[in-house]
């Protein structure tokens, strides 16, 4: 149970800083990176909503959101007419290096405050042993 507030606290307020300082949510974030990470910087729109466990429906509003800003653009499939893909734009590029600089320092600091080197080491192999756990996209200034 401390799990789970603690992730809801946290998201808030990671939510909140990137909001003031991006206008991203975490969940926009969190798409913007994984559409990064794929294979040629675009991802088919339904394997994004599993990545970020959201409906069809979520999936869509989200990157409806992202395209009016210019993040992403909607691209299909040639092979396929049904299949559609997100794809990160240069200035959705920009925009995921701008937010991860000030978003890990955010983590960073809160997990700083509260712990030692040496316990920041130990929890951070423990959270990797959790399913669906991952390397963060990191700050490169």
């Amino acid at each position: 149970m401390r799990l789970l507030r603690a992730n809801a606290a946290l998201r808030r307020s990671f939510d909140a800083q990137l909001q003031a300082d991006h206008r991203l949510t975490v969940t926009d974030y969190e798409a913007l990176v994984a559409i990064s990470r794929a294979d040629g910087n675009h991802l088919r729109r339904v394997d994004l909503a599993e990545r970020l466990q959201i409906t069809a429906s979520g999936i869509t509003r989200l990157l409806d959101g992202l395209e009016r800003q210019g993040l992403v653009k909607k691209a299909t499939c040639p092979s396929d007419a049904r299949v559609t893909y997100a794809v990160l734009t240069d200035a959705g590029r920009r925009k995921l290096e701008q937010a991860a600089c000030s978003h890990v320092a955010a983590i960073r600091g809160v997990f700083e405050e509260r712990y030692t080197e040496e316990e920041l080491t130990t929890l951070t192999g423990l959270l990797s042993r959790l399913p669906g756990a991952e390397i963060d996209h990191e700050c490169t200034p």
